[in-house]
């Protein structure tokens, strides 16, 4: 696929080229505070930030390390990491919580007398996802320590926000704040063919004209190229995959009352066939530089199937 074959104007932001050029470059860091800003709307005010080195090791070179997506602070040096997470993943909480202790630990100081007192920790994630399926109006998660008796905030300065995209359904004539503006300029970008007239602000323009893939350089054209490739690699294997399961549960309503041998004949041709198909997402995905670890917990196979692709 041809850069020059995309009939998109702007990028889509749930590839990792978009994501970090967009919230993750000096260049474009005015966008990144204005996001959160409006997010914090007036509990937090960010004038300026830093980016910071986004692979972090453990205490000892035994332990895993962690990759960011993007990792900065403020003017106070509080700490901020901005993850996006394209499709569900099974431990994706827990995954939060173990990048949140990075940041926590790289805070202590060493060879004098530290009291331990801590600088605030957000991780943000920006999900095109839903993880809770009970209140489908609520998208804006805000979760940090309480007591459990009381409800009253324990510790505030670990905080973890969660934004459920597929859940923000307002149309342009309904937004109203800034952060509104945001989640749908966020949602929509790669299906809009020009700026909406509500989104008039400064920031939006600034916004849209980074996003416009006509002004990519060769390289940046090229890379974007590449990760678009394994996002719709990505939502092939996760249609397939609902799809499959949609499948299997016709069979087996079909299948019922019928000979054993021949229903298991036709599930292990099927089987095979899928399987195939599989292996064949596994590769394309392995030959557009995606981790052994997100193909396997994506496809299914084992690393080291993959590994011998």
């Amino acid at each position: 696929m041809a850069i020059d074959d995309l009939s998109e104007r702007y990028v889509n932001f749930y590839t990792d080229f978009a994501f970090k050029k967009l919230f993750g470059t000096e260049v474009n860091k005015d966008l990144l505070i204005s996001f959160l800003n409006s997010m914090f709307n007036g509990r937090e005010l960010i004038t300026d930030l830093t980016y910071l080195n986004t692979e972090h090791m453990g205490t000892s070179e035994f332990d895993r390390k962690a990759v960011f997506d993007v990792y900065c602070e403020n003017e106070k040096g509080e700490k901020f990491l901005v993850e996006m997470q394209r499709g569900e993943q099974q431990f994706f909480k827990d995954r939060s919580i173990f990048y949140s202790t990075f940041p926590i630990r790289e805070q202590a100081q060493r060879g004098t007398e530290w009291n331990y007192q801590l600088k605030a920790v957000y991780t943000i994630g920006i999900l095109n996802f839903c993880f809770d399926r009970n209140n489908p109006e609520y998208f804006h998660h805000e979760v940090k320590l309480t007591d459990t008796k009381t409800g009253e905030v324990f510790y505030d300065k670990l905080c973890y926000v969660y934004l459920e995209m597929p859940k923000f359904t307002k149309t342009e004539a309904e937004l109203e704040t800034l952060f509104d503006k945001w989640l749908y300029a966020i949602r929509h970008l790669p299906t809009l063919l020009k700026r909406p007239e509500s989104l008039q602000e400064k920031v939006f323009q600034r916004f849209f004209e980074a996003a416009e893939i006509a002004k990519f350089n060769k390289q940046e054209r090229l890379e974007y190229e590449d990760t678009l490739k394994a996002y719709r690699d990505w939502y092939s294997v996760m249609e397939t995959a609902e799809k499959k399961g949609e499948a299997k549960g016709r069979i087996e309503g079909r299948v019922e009352g019928r000979a054993e041998g021949r229903a298991e004949g036709r599930a292990e041709g099927r089987a095979e066939g899928e399987a195939q198909k599989t292996v064949e997402i596994a590769r394309n995905l392995k030959a557009c530089g995606v981790d052994v670890a997100t193909i396997a917990q994506t496809t299914g196979l084992s690393k080291e199937d993959i590994s011998a692709l």
